[in-house]
């Protein structure tokens, strides 16, 4: 069995994780402030330590996938954090999509302890994560992407694109491509209904053709269903969306589509929907009668 692997944030894309480290033969020391995460946890395999710094003690290589950026800096730099108890040389990776200025910051904290820090969120959601499918963007020094590289490519395709906050700064690109595609989709969706058309058939149909994509071939049909049994909650969703908008404010840039589709979430959410996946997104556009016979 390889070396132990800790992990924080045992939740719907940790739980992913650890199973697939598991799978790969890997032990696995974990944490999450939620007990029933921590119970699930365990019965996968992984063993559950009382606190970040306590899975910093007990492993040299450290995933993090957590849901805010309070929540990263909480487990790193709070109370019982990584921070107090990592050791030099300990890589930490946090897989969570999170905001850059605190990633940099968190970075030079550790690094200042000897710790190296990669941001390397994440796209694909639990099921890539458990079948080692994901894309993960990351940034950090060199040196530290190639001690993490074995586990990171056990995990999905790696790839380093820059410095700390880079991963990040990409990441913002994919939710820029992704989150708008789901309400593109959406639409799309009802537009076939209004014409009669089988919905069912349109991801066959235009696979081969410029208007597909990896989210009209997994969400539609899951649009159709109404299957929104979260694969990752609508509020995250809108997090990001909202760290777009942010970063557009920034660097003055214009991204129309993206507040189209912040306004979108932030109506799902107020309609109370803020648990199920994003892809609910469609609820917000009416539905339509087909046309009569």
């Amino acid at each position: 069995m390889s070396e132990a692997v800790g992990f924080i944030g045992l939740g719907l894309m940790g739980a992913g994780f650890c199973k697939r480290l598991l799978a790969s033969g890997r032990k696995v020391v974990g944490f999450d402030l939620d007990p029933a995460r921590r119970s699930e946890a365990q019965a996968l395999g992984v063993e559950i330590v009382a606190s970040p710094a306590e899975v910093a003690r007990r492993t040299r290589l450290i995933g993090i996938a957590v849901t805010t950026t309070k929540a990263v800096d909480a487990v790193v730099s709070g109370v019982d954090g990584v921070l107090g108890a990592a050791s030099a040389g300990t890589i930490v990776i946090d897989f969570s999509t999170t905001e850059i200025a605190v990633t940099k910051k968190l970075a030079a904290a550790l690094a200042a302890k000897g710790v190296a820090f990669i941001d390397a969120p994440v796209s694909g959601g639990p099921p890539a994560a458990e079948a080692g499918t994901l894309a993960i963007m990351a940034g950090g020094t060199k040196e530290a992407i190639e001690a993490a590289r074995p586990l990171a490519e056990c995990l999905g395709l790696f790839t380093h694109m820059g410095d700390v906050g880079a991963g990040q700064a990409t990441k913002l690109v994919n939710q820029a491509l992704c989150l708008t595609n789901y309400c593109i989709v959406a639409e799309g969706l009802r537009l076939a209904e209004a014409y009669g058309v089988d919905a069912s058939r349109i991801p066959a149909a235009l696979a081969p053709g410029l208007g597909n994509s990896a989210v009209l071939q997994v969400m539609m049909p899951r649009m159709i269903a109404q299957d929104f049994a979260p694969r990752g909650y609508a509020r995250q969703v809108l997090k990001d969306l909202e760290m777009l908008t942010e970063a557009g404010r920034e660097h003055h840039l214009a991204m129309p589509m993206v507040a189209q589709a912040t306004t979108l979430f932030r109506m799902l959410i107020g309609q109370g929907h803020s648990e199920l996946d994003g892809i609910a997104v469609v609820k917000v556009l009416p539905e339509v009668a087909p046309p009569a016979a």
